[in-house]
């Protein structure tokens, strides 16, 4: 067992859901020709002066009461100057000392137990343009549509232990800024980012280690092998008795390792300075307490009411409550009724889930409602269909949106119950199958489950399996 372990904080990145740039009237929505959605302000060009959105900074005020927050009423821009291709302006308008929102917290579930993570501080500042390295053109290009996308910057205290926590901390911060609808967290469009930091540090000592920094991490997944990767490469360093440096790295995902980019940068090395072509931000507090007043139910608060109120496991509560589009779908059929929550909670967890993971769509790109599943589930409990017909049914809608009447009638879906139809079955399956009788008679049970197959494929599907397996064992206990 190694006599050291990891600690780690996170850097997260997320573009901000508004129409606009953040200094500029340029369109803030991803893709476009490159290099179309760009004007002298978000270019860089000289003797251009930005102008604030408004809406980006009420976004980030909302993320940050939600974060527990301390949401400072004055704040100021600073310039945060380093030179690279995609900054034309060789510099990035960004916070430095006195960010909008700082001492929060989150707190997040692992296994059931809730753990405290805290935010160190939330910012916000501009994105930068985009590098292309592209053989073709002999070079690199730079496309500098994303320049001035407004950007919300968390960073966390470093209070995570494993990469499992990181992952859990990050799914949670996904979850928030998608129910407050201020990032679309797309994270293949590079909606949001993160950067990890690690050290280690000897078992039993309060004295972090030296930390270094993770880039190109792109994904939650990748997050966790990064993290993974860099404790052990430091955890074995130590034990070889070398010193670790602090540095950049750069995460390469496919070869499942990290190389040294540069030493890692102090805030010194920015040369930070206050912007002198915006004014200072003055937050109203009663226009604070009109943003806390349009924020939603978030995800812990659902999850607590899933299970206290509607009886779901604490793993259902949160696999629901953590996914937006799942959560959305699944409160939709609560509201409609018809259904038991646990059933909903089994459909949108199982097949709805599925087919979002396999297709990589939104559930609300389909032809599938509420309504429509509500209305599978709520036939199977009255066993006017079986499972099984349920899930053609939720197909056919997925392909064509089809009617759900008119496949139960045009398949031949609907489910036989009568006791007098079912008894007929099960009379000409037991003549047929005289060897099986007497095989449950001697004590092979499983010829109970071969029985109501055979009743079960003698209706092509159609009897009722619960009344199938009653009246089968019933006639077997009559012999």
């Amino acid at each position: 067992m190694s006599a050291f372990y990891p600690t780690m904080g996170l850097e997260i990145h997320a573009e901000l859901l508004t129409k606009s740039k953040v200094f500029c009237t340029c369109s803030a929505e991803f893709g476009g020709t490159p290099n179309s959605r760009c004007c002298p302000v978000c270019s860089g060009l000289p003797g251009t002066l930005p102008v604030l959105n408004q809406k980006a900074v009420e976004y980030i005020i909302k993320a940050g009461y939600v974060m527990n927050c301390d949401i400072s009423r004055f704040t100021k821009w600073d310039r945060k100057n380093y030179f690279y291709p995609d900054l034309p302006k060789a510099y990035q308008i960004s916070q430095a000392d006195v960010p909008l929102c700082e001492h929060g917290y989150v707190d997040v579930m692992m296994n059931g137990v809730e753990k405290r993570i805290g935010i160190t501080r939330i910012h916000i500042e501009e994105d930068a343009g985009k590098m292309f390295h592209d053989e073709a053109a002999h070079g690199s290009l730079v496309d500098f549509n994303r320049c001035g996308v407004p950007l919300i910057e968390i960073v966390s205290e470093p209070d995570m232990r494993s990469s499992e926590e990181a992952k859990a901390f990050l799914d949670t911060l996904k979850a928030i800024l998608q129910y407050l609808d201020i990032s679309d967290c797309k994270m293949q469009e590079g909606s949001i980012r993160c950067d990890v930091n690690v050290s280690v540090r000897p078992k039993g000592s309060d004295k972090f280690g030296t930390r270094c920094e993770m880039k190109n991490v792109n994904s939650f997944s990748a997050a966790m092998r990064a993290i993974d990767y860099e404790a052990q490469r430091q955890i074995k360093a130590l034990e070889r008795g070398e010193a670790i440096m602090q540095e950049t790295r750069r995460w390469d995902d496919a070869k499942g390792m990290s190389f040294t980019l540069r030493t890692k940068e102090e805030a010194q090395d920015y040369r930070y300075f206050p912007e002198p072509d915006l004014t200072t931000i003055y937050v109203p507090m009663e226009r604070v307490e009109e943003l806390k007043a349009e924020i939603p139910e978030l995800p812990n608060a659902k999850i607590r009411r899933y299970v206290k109120q509607l009886g779901l496991s604490q793993a259902d509560a949160q696999l629901i409550a953590e996914n937006l589009p799942r959560c959305r779908l699944f409160d939709e059929c609560i509201a409609l009724g018809g259904c038991s929550a646990k059933n909903a909670a089994n459909w949108v967890l199982a097949d709805v889930s599925k087919y979002m993971n396999d297709t990589g769509r939104d559930i609300s790109e389909t032809n599938l409602t509420a309504e429509k599943l509500v209305k599978i589930i709520s036939l199977i409990e009255q066993n006017r269909i079986s499972n099984s017909s349920g899930k053609i049914i939720f197909e056919e809608i997925l392909a064509n949106g089809a009617d759900i009447d008119k496949v139960i009638e045009e398949k031949g879906l609907a489910q036989i119950s009568d006791d007098g139809a079912i008894e007929k079955i099960v009379s000409e399956v037991l003549a047929a199958n005289q060897k099986s009788i007497d095989d449950y008679k001697n004590g092979k049970t499983n010829a109970l489950g071969y029985l109501v197959g055979q009743c079960m494929k003698a209706s092509k599907g159609q009897a009722n399996p619960a009344k199938c397996k009653e009246l089968v064992l019933k006639s077997l206990e009559s012999r």
